[in-house]
């Protein structure tokens, strides 16, 4: 099962996420909930911007794999940061753990800037939708 990108000229070059995603008839939707980097049982989130956004975006996988899907499967990605600048200035790092977990897949994603997360140490939150053969 492969997701078709769509990404009109006319939107201009998407770099790093897609426009679209068409999803193939017969797909099943998965939507992941936002995920932390907080460990197991709850205890809160720890580490600098990039550790929490790869332990985010790794529980976000966790859970399309327990589904029996893989990264490629991954139609949407909605990012929280609690900080912008931190996101600007850590783009090179957050490139390299993206592409380590997600390899050069690009969902159509949003990125939003929030006054705070429920986990008041939590720095990302990552939620996703996902279709799954």
């Amino acid at each position: 099962m492969t997701l078709q990108t769509v990404n009109p000229q006319s939107l201009g070059p998407a770099k790093g996420y897609s426009h679209g995603i068409v999803a193939p008839a017969g797909g099943r939707l998965l939507f992941v909930a936002g995920q932390t980097a907080a460990g197991p049982a709850g205890k809160p989130a720890r580490g600098t911007f990039v550790e929490q956004w790869s332990r985010a975006l790794e529980k976000v996988l966790a859970v399309v794999r327990e589904a029996g899907g893989a990264p490629e499967h991954v139609a949407r990605l909605t990012i929280y940061v609690t900080d912008l600048d931190a996101y600007f200035g850590s783009l090179k790092p957050l490139g390299e753990a993206y592409r380590r977990l997600m390899g050069r897949h690009y969902p159509a994603m949003a990125l939003l800037e929030v006054k705070g997360l429920v986990d008041p140490n939590a720095l990302v939150e990552i939620e996703a939708a996902a279709v799954l053969p």
